[in-house]
């Protein structure tokens, strides 16, 4: 792996022999983070970024590297709608749905207001519909998994795989007991299956022993959020156990989750 410092953002790039991933890091507010493949001059972007200095900062790394761009597979993130405004754009009914009207579309409409003109709230319109199983973009298969927001994406030929959050120093967004139990599955099988590398939205690319940080992390959120009675202990006393841990927004959010009043 090799570091290449853009003028905000940075990318890391993992030499796989017959593919390389290029990791971009964009450094902007919400951390995001968006992935390149890139198999015989040919190029699939996973994600988009979602603020305007860094759509053109991406675009420009992108023609650096003189390749044929297949198509950009949008799963979390549909907002960012003016990066590479003509390519094809790849997503499930289920995530074109959740960016447009559903909880992907709210958080858009809240980021728009937190981070006004620099912020492109511009929806990405989707080319092409995509369905769950094996898929081939560019000349690489992938294996499309749905999930309850939008979908996962398996990467086979590098034993990589591809999810919305995990982070192993960064609080994570989890929507009550019922999705704390289902993100515990999940990273459970992630272990069964020994993915080279965990490749997330929020966090640079990961070895699967963050998994076992995180399933730690889960359950012990698990234990703290049923010993308190409201929002801000809770908050408080997961602070106190992860000092040094980033992503204070979302824990906020998970807070909402498991002490809004329709949830007590």
């Amino acid at each position: 792996m090799k570091t290449i410092p853009l003028t905000k953002g940075n990318v890391f790039v993992y030499d796989f022999g017959s593919m390389k991933l290029h990791n971009y890091c964009t450094n902007d507010e919400l951390n995001d983070q968006v992935i390149l493949l890139e198999k015989n001059h040919r190029l699939i972007v996973i994600e988009s970024p979602t603020f305007y200095d860094n759509n053109e900062e991406l675009e420009a790394y992108i023609r650096s590297l003189d390749v044929t761009i297949d198509g950009v597979l949008l799963a979390y993130h549909m907002g960012g709608g003016t990066f590479l405004k003509d390519a094809r754009k790849y997503a499930t009914h289920h995530a074109d749905e959740y960016g447009h009207v559903g909880g992907g579309k709210a958080l858009i409409d809240q980021f728009t207001e937190s981070f006004g003109e620099k912020f492109d709230c511009e929806i990405h319109h989707i080319t092409d519909y995509i369905n769950q199983g094996e898929f081939t973009l560019g000349g690489i298969r992938l294996n499309i998994i749905p999930t309850a927001d939008a979908y996962d994406i398996e990467i086979p030929e590098i034993n990589c795989i591809y999810t919305h959050m995990l982070g192993s120093t960064c609080h994570s967004i989890v929507a009550g007991a019922s999705h704390a139990n289902q993100i515990i599955a999940t990273l459970k099988e992630y272990m069964e299956k020994d993915y080279r590398l965990i490749l997330t939205s929020h966090y640079v690319p990961e070895e699967i022993s963050a998994v076992d940080t995180k399933i730690a992390y889960i359950e012990t959120l698990l234990n703290i959020a049923s010993d308190c009675k409201d929002a801000s202990s809770f908050i408080q006393k997961m602070e106190q156990e992860f000092p040094n841990y980033s992503g204070k927004n979302y824990l906020e959010m998970t807070a909402s989750f498991f002490f809004s009043s329709d949830k007590r």
